[in-house]
């Protein structure tokens, strides 16, 4: 196996990872979406991004892929977003 091979192998198994990782916050975001439909609360919550952004950037400690991490985690943060706006949209339509 060349280094290429064992590159995307690796990229592979990271992606699988991800895939289960990224099931896994989606029924987390559900949660939060139910809980802010029961209490009448919005979707957005700045402060609560600003917090994590901060908290994940001092955990990733490497200032070479804090942009890329940014622009990967902005994505995470909009597609929960949509999610929950779908969940209470959802909702909504049922009543």
């Amino acid at each position: 196996m060349n280094k290429l091979e064992e590159a995307r192998g690796i990229i592979n198994q990271v992606d699988a990872e991800m895939i289960a990782l990224f099931k896994k916050r989606m029924e987390a975001v559900k949660m939060v979406a139910k809980y802010k439909l029961e209490n009448n609360m919005p979707v957005l919550d700045s402060s609560r991004e600003k917090d994590i952004k901060k908290k994940n950037l001092d955990i990733l400690s490497n200032e070479e892929l804090e942009k890329y991490y940014l622009e990967f985690f902005d994505g995470v943060l909009r597609s929960s977003k949509d999610f929950q706006y779908d969940i209470i949209e959802e909702y909504h339509k049922r009543k």
